[in-house]
């Protein structure tokens, strides 16, 4: 698949070690160059007993650092290495390279990297869950973690030892994405309590029909994954799944207005409380609350009504008959309803009719007491479902035409433009 993400210029040192699932760090280099980035691997003698060094030479494009061919006529040597790179990523990294890394210990040239490095530093364990649990592995992931490395969480499955449990190297995808949000994270949004609302609500009729809408969910997909790769705490609330969305995202999944109302209730109300301050070497100790005015993106296509009287079972078309009168009653408005006091609000308008659709989005403001209101025109190659879109962003002051993209790259425009509708600059 092509990553979501443009990385492009950006330099990311892939570290891999002797475990097993040392085949997929292939895919993981393959992930970053498609994105654009420079990507260069530094190899354990271990890790070459699985991979050859040719084979990551063959989809980088640049020559492997490894105990053979380490040179100090150029920058192919541990020193140099660490000091281009902007992101240093170990993956996977076996129990014995977690120990030694937590310890200081460089006996070989990939730790030795890690040592003279002083960039953010990301790890992803592979290996046997009891080596994994064991108490000595356990501490050094702990005190990895207090040194700001970030530990891209293992997987359990079933294991190549036939062990069942933690242990498997997190998804090459996942990877990626932890990756490139050490790379991308602006201090505006880093611990701001951001919620989404996407796709289109399903208002049950039976037990197995519905009245929806053809929202994808894609543009908000778009913007959860934006917000969390600068850095937000996100809450997404979808009715829709779709699949490659970073796995750190908390998500909710909703069917109907009414049920994501009662979770949008609770998920703006724990966004207000703030976020928690975490420790780390800069800051061992937490200073209570960090404060930043929250933000809500009700990219979600509601359903503006529902069946009165949505029934059990299956009705039979039999019964039924030719002709069949569904009654229905309106959904209430949740913008409207919602106490969006104290947060950012950030509206979606999409609209069918190219000559009245931009005045309808703007009288959202009034009507709605929205901060923005994103507007697009549903048509063409931007309908429902497309992979590119094209918005005008609104605010009472200003409107921002960004242009046709690819949503992932326009999710990024949108938050660009919201930054400036708060006013305590990410304080």
């Amino acid at each position: 698949m092509t990553p979501p993400v443009d990385l492009s210029g950006r330099r990311i040192l892939l570290g891999v070690t002797g475990s097993i699932a040392a085949y997929k760090a292939c895919e993981i280099a393959r992930l970053f160059v498609k994105a654009g980035a420079d990507v260069r691997v530094v190899m354990t003698p271990s890790a070459e007993r699985f991979v050859s060094a040719l084979t990551f030479e063959a989809l980088t494009r640049q020559p492997v650092l490894t105990e053979s061919s380490e040179s100090w006529s150029g920058d192919l040597n541990h020193i140099d290495t660490a000091k281009w790179a902007e992101a240093f990523v170990i993956a996977p990294a076996t129990a014995n390279t977690l120990n030694k890394l937590s310890k200081g210990i460089a006996d070989n040239l990939l730790l030795q990297t890690a040592l003279a490095y002083a960039g953010p530093l990301l790890v992803a364990p592979a290996a046997n869950t009891r080596m994994l649990r064991n108490h000595y592995t356990e501490g050094s992931l702990k005190m990895l973690r207090v040194n700001d490395v970030t530990v891209v969480e293992p997987m359990e499955k079933l294991l190549a030892c036939g062990d069942e449990g933690s242990g498997g190297l997190a998804e090459p995808l996942e990877i990626f994405y932890q990756t490139a949000r050490t790379l991308l994270i602006e201090e505006f949004w880093k611990d701001r309590k951001a919620v989404v609302t996407g796709g289109g609500t399903r208002e049950a009729i039976d037990a197995v029909r519905f009245i929806g809408n053809r929202s994808s969910g894609k543009m908000a997909d778009a913007l959860a994954t934006a917000l969390w790769l600068r850095g937000a705490d996100v809450c997404y609330l979808r009715t829709v799944v779709n699949p490659g969305l970073p796995a750190s995202i908390h998500t909710l999944e909703v069917e109907s207005a009414e049920e994501m109302a009662e979770y949008l209730v609770d998920c703006i109300r724990v966004a207000k409380k703030g976020v928690m301050s975490r420790p780390s070497m800069n800051n061992p100790n937490p200073v209570g609350m960090i404060q930043k005015t929250p933000y809500l993106f009700m990219a979600a296509a509601v359903a503006d009504y529902r069946p009165l009287y949505p029934q059990e079972g299956k009705l039979k078309k039999v019964a039924l008959g030719e002709r069949w009168t569904l009654e229905l009653v309106q959904n209430p408005d949740l913008l409207k309803t919602i106490d969006r006091s104290g947060i950012v609000t950030v509206a979606f308008k999409a609209e069918t009719d190219p000559e009245k659709g931009l005045e309808n989005a703007r009288e959202l403001l009034d009507a709605k007491g929205v901060d923005a209101v994103c507007y697009n025109h549903v048509g063409g190659e931007t309908g429902f479902g497309s992979d590119e879109n094209a918005v005008t962003f609104i605010t009472p002051d200003r409107e921002s035409l960004l242009e046709r993209a690819p949503k992932q790259t326009l999710a990024f425009a949108i938050l660009d433009q919201a930054k400036t509708l708060d006013g305590d600059d990410g304080a």
